[in-house]
């Protein structure tokens, strides 16, 4: 949508030269890394938080649950390679450009 206020502002509204319009910056984002190992590293009963998280997975995929036996596998020793078949044409249509250099005539002068 346009501005319905083709003016531009007063002078004192106006942005200073050399004067970032959001000083601060963009706020921070907390450590991930770090919020995650200490999440992960508390533990109770003797036992940290991911420790627990993997015997529940590891249950659970014994009783059957598939998704629970795919992740435990794909985080312990990655996912499967997965072959792709290339043996095929590719069908494209690319134009065909004839490029015709012809040596200069010599005319008599």
């Amino acid at each position: 949508m346009a501005n319905p206020n083709p003016k531009p502002p007063p002078a004192h509204a106006r942005w200073k030269k050399g004067q970032s319009g959001n000083p601060q910056g963009r706020p921070k984002l907390p450590d991930l890394s770090a919020l995650m190992d200490k999440t992960l590293g508390e533990e109770k009963d003797g036992v940290t938080a991911a420790e627990a998280i993997l015997k529940k997975l590891r249950q659970m995929a014994a009783q059957g649950n598939l998704k629970a036996a795919e992740m435990l596998l794909d985080r312990g020793y990655g996912k499967p390679k997965q072959a792709i078949d290339h043996s095929g044409t590719l069908a494209t249509n690319v134009p065909q450009v004839n490029i015709v250099v012809q040596p200069p005539t010599k005319t008599d002068g």
